[in-house]
């Protein structure tokens, strides 16, 4: 099992960052794939970027694409989420993701583990 802590959420005007962090514990080197996902009340959870573990391709939903920056460190176990130019419609719990596999998936159901989720709130 992997077991997974996002942090980095908080309230931000429209226009401004935030950087989202997720921590990976225990069998990490089973992670191939770490994505984050978005939720809202009204919503299933939305795939909103992808990372491959070794290799470091990436992935993005359309809507974030020149936004978002996913990346990671692999020494830390951590991935991250550079969220610039932040709107209200970004406002949801995030949710970071491990995949067993060679694709960045962008159904949640594929997903192995995930953590508790960090929430983002952006102000008009």
């Amino acid at each position: 099992q992997v077991q997974l802590a996002e942090s980095g959420g908080g309230l931000v005007q429209a226009g401004g960052f935030l950087r989202l962090s997720c921590v990976a514990s225990g069998r990490t080197y089973s992670i191939y794939i770490m994505g984050w996902f978005c939720q809202t009340p009204w919503k299933e959870r939305e795939f909103v970027a992808g990372i491959s573990w070794c290799g470091g391709r990436t992935a993005y939903e359309d809507s974030v694409k020149g936004r978002f920056t996913i990346s990671r460190d692999n020494a830390k176990n951590t991935v991250y989420l550079q969220m610039n130019s932040l709107k209200v419609e970004d406002t949801a719990v995030y949710y970071c993701a491990t995949a067993r596999s060679s694709n960045i998936y962008t159904r949640s159901a594929l997903y192995d583990s995930w953590g508790q989720g960090t929430q983002v709130t952006v102000s008009s």
